[in-house]
């Protein structure tokens, strides 16, 4: 790569402010400047994305289709330029240019693309697939608006639009030659000719799928891949004959019915109208990529039997896997080929990764509702359907598991068993999360075809969560690594445990920490106007709101310690400052509760002055990866304290741990394999494990009987009916864990059976701090035994395992 100087990216970015905006640097405002940067690098990108599609196509290399509906980028600015090798220089030039670097990095706001973990991995593979030389593209829609914005007001979640595009498309490139046309509706003709069926879907809805490239560069390469966002467009924008009849609202019908498309990420599906906007999404960004991929296919081969052999699609979670009956759709309607040719390549095709155990998130959808919408598309399915469970009786002749097992049963499609059938690989995310899938979940499955089921602990892109936000660690771990080689190879790493006795490096770690947490105290001031106490342990919590992650156990143990400090003022001798962050789904009322209550507690807290200087509660509005990119560093105490057995695998325990953070933690998801490396001394684990889960349920839980022998669970959930000083009462809370509501069982995440070995390990956790010379031991193990949760790593097991396709 021919390096970039400071003075050619200072010309380059005089020249874009003025063909784009017809301005000189010192008349341009900092979005303007912001604009020009990511011009700038989207073209230096552009220009080695089209050498690598001639490589890929030169040399006929295999490529990998990763198809998401979440791809939770962050800001791209500062990852761009340093994947380029030219982040000094651009902070250079911007600042001879008269800006300040910071101010035009955080001008940038996130991209709306995704929501929690499932899109930040997607967003974290896809460097990895680029920084390892490997032919992919990431597919997903294009939303206008993303999830929310969420802002807090009297203590409750407001959802707001996010208006990310006014600078986030700067990095967008149109391509409107490759659109596609996708269909809705309509009825299925079927006709005879050539000794051919030929199917014609009549009077169908067809929408417009424009794609949207976002260039993608990889670290210490000119490799460089695509991730693809499709818009929707309707057909014909706009009757014109309505219009002159004056009737125009109902003249721009079908482009309002086309835009909903894109317009939201996953709009509530309480109802049958979010259902069918849900479907429509799943199926217009599927069929869209489908088509794409096939037709660029044909270019290349100028046939699709060998489609298998050049081409994976592999599907991050159930909501891609309309991919399936699509390719047969492509490969039996459009290319002409019998059943059994098609379904031989489409089952070669395609692998699936599974994110959940939870039932809801197994996708189900009405079967009126796939007939009515996609006619043929459920034709297909039907007769998937149909020779998947003849396969299934022919096998174990159990009508019980024919039932559990079918595609299409109680006039539902279930997506998940569609996946298994029509997949040549299905795996989970961490090892504790495979063997839950192959012996519970999809036990019948695995029984019938073992050879599908695997396992690839998820990752993150660690020059992103390590080098690129903490650069104090990262000058640390150059230093005592002699050099930068932990960059392409996180194993490196492991060095550092060398240096676990060595007074200096620790002192050096502890500084680096307490600069990290200045810092975000600094950005906690001016953004939220909170003062926090940096002397105080960062204990944090920051994911998605959902009752298994178990924000609310984390709670009662903070009103435990509350009410501990009303009884005794000297209670508490380190200073406690719990952090949270998370945004809770419009429609999921429960965690939209516990928000408020999160927040009726801070409030409490911050007005009593008994807790000055030793407790505080904080929510953070609106968590994002930008804000995570600040207090990953700052943080010292990570809670991952999910109901054992219920966490896939989790990335932000990952992240934490990279950056010196220390677990509080069941074993869950990929806490078991953090377990694997650390060992019980460095890391601080409690409650039930998932088998000891399973037997408790199997017994019979009642709740009542760990609320009536423990005082202190007992008065901290008294406090939920009393309430605070915003006399707001959550006693809704308090009965959904003592008698359950709402078809709820009773503390179905079993918040108080674990309640005391939570208080207990948090207890632990509070002592080691009190001697920092061995919690700095703690947190450079951690770090140094977290190179294993590398995105590159699990990348090269695709690859290796999955895909079978070379990489670097």
């Amino acid at each position: 790569m021919t390096p970039l100087t400071t003075q050619a990216l200072e010309e380059s970015l005089s020249s874009k402010l003025m063909t784009n905006f017809g301005k000189a640097p010192e008349e341009a405002t900092e979005g303007e400047m912001m604009r020009a940067s990511a011009l700038v690098l989207r073209d230096i990108m552009a220009m080695r994305e089209v050498e690598t599609r001639k490589r890929t196509r030169l040399n006929r290399k295999k490529q990998v289709h990763y198809l998401s509906m979440e791809f939770l980028m962050g800001r791209s600015l500062m990852k761009n330029a340093y994947n380029l090798g030219v982040l000094p220089q651009l902070k250079e030039a911007l600042e001879h240019l008269g800006f300040k670097s910071g101010d035009i990095f955080e001008a940038e706001p996130d991209a709306a693309l995704g929501n929690g973990g499932l899109g930040r991995l997607a967003a974290c593979y896809l460097d990895s697939m680029t920084t390892l030389d490997i032919p992919a593209t990431g597919y997903s829609i294009c939303y206008e608006l993303g999830l929310f914005k969420q802002k807090i007001v009297e203590g409750q979640q407001v959802e707001l639009p996010d208006h990310w595009k006014d600078l986030g498309a700067a990095w967008l490139l149109p391509k409107p030659a490759e659109a596609q046309r996708v269909s809705f509706g309509g009825t299925i003709r079927e006709f005879w000719n050539d000794g051919h069926l030929h199917i014609v879907n009549e009077n169908a809805t067809t929408v417009t799928a424009i794609p949207y490239d976002m260039e993608i560069a990889g670290y210490g390469t000119d490799h460089v891949n695509v991730l693809r966002l499709w818009d929707a467009r309707p057909a014909n924008p706009v009757d014109m004959n309505l219009f002159g009849r004056g009737e125009y609202l109902k003249a721009a019908e079908e482009q309002a019915m086309a835009e909903a498309i894109a317009k939201i990420l996953y709009p509530e599906d309480n109802h049958m109208e979010g259902k069918s906007l849900r479907l429509k999404q799943q199926y217009f960004f599927v069929s869209a990529t489908i088509q794409s991929i096939c037709t660029k296919h044909l270019d290349t081969y100028g046939t699709l039997k060998n489609f298998h052999e050049k081409n994976v699609i592999q599907i991050n979670d159930t909501h891609p896997t309309l991919v399936i009956p699509e390719l047969m759709r492509v490969f039996i309607d459009d290319a002409g080929m019998n059943w059994d040719d098609a379904w031989s390549i489409t089952t070669q095709s395609v692998a699936y990764t599974n994110h959940t155990v939870l039932a809801e998130a197994l996708e189900r959808w009405p079967q009126t509702l796939m007939e009515r919408r996609l006619p043929r598309i459920w034709q297909i399915i039907l007769e998937i359907s149909n020779r998947w469970q003849k396969r299934i009786e022919d096998f174990y002749h159990d009508p019980a598991k024919t039932e559990k097992m079918a595609i299409v049963w109680g006039n539902e499609v279930r997506m998940a068993n569609l996946c298994i059938a029509g997949g040549m690989a299905v795996n989970g995310v961490s090892g504790l999360h495979s063997d839950i899938l192959r012996n519970d979940v999809f036990r019948d499955a695995c029984n019938m075809e073992p050879q599908k089921f695997q396992n690839v602990t998820n990752g993150i892109d660690h020059r992103r969560w390590l080098s690129e936000i903490n650069p104090g660690l990262d000058g640390l771990i150059k230093d005592l690594t002699g050099g930068d080689a932990y960059l392409s190879d996180a194993s490196v790493l492991q060095k550092l445990d060398a240096f676990a006795d060595d007074k200096t490096v620790l002192d050096r770690l502890a500084e680096i920490k307490r600069k990290n947490k200045e810092l975000f105290a600094v950005h906690a001031k001016r953004s939220r106007g909170v003062l926090l106490n940096t002397d105080a342990i960062f204990d944090v919590q920051v994911k998605r709101l959902h009752e298994y992650k178990r924000q609310l156990l984390n709670v009662l143990h903070i009103i435990a310690l509350y009410q501990r400090l009303q009884d005794n003022p000297n209670a508490i001798t380190q200073p406690h400052t719990f952090l949270f962050g998370a945004k809770a789904a419009p429609g999921y009322e429960v965690a939209k509760r516990i928000i408020r209550l999160i927040n009726s507690l801070a409030d409490q807290i911050d007005h009593d002055p008994i807790c000055r200087d030793k407790l505080q509660v904080v929510f953070l509005e609106n968590y994002r990866v930008s804000l995570a990119e600040v207090l990953m560093p700052a943080s010292e105490v990570s809670q991952q304290i999910s109901t054992a057995g219920k966490e896939a695998s989790g990335t932000g325990n990952m992240k934490f741990m990279m950056n010196g953070a220390l677990t509080v933690g069941t074993l869950d998801g990929a806490n078991v394999e953090m377990h694997d490396v650390l060992g019980d001394e460095n890391m601080f684990l409690f409650g039930l494990h998932a088998d000891e889960v399973a037997a408790l349920r199997q017994e019979g839980y009642v709740p009542l009987r760990w609320y009536n022998r423990d005082p202190g669970l007992r008065q901290a959930m008294d406090a939920l009916r009393t309430g605070f000083r915003d006399g707001v009462s959550y006693d809704d809370l308090y009965q959904r864990l003592l008698q359950g509501m709402g078809g709820s069982p009773a503390d179905e995440y079993l918040l108080l059976a674990d309640f005391a070995s939570y208080c207990e390990a948090e207890d632990r956790m509070t002592a080691t701090y009190a001697d920092p010379y061995r919690w700095n031991q703690i947190s450079l193990h951690n770090i140094a035994r977290s190179g294993i949760f590398a995105a590159d790593r699990a990348i090269a097991q695709y690859a290796d395992n999955i895909w079978h396709v070379p990489h670097k």
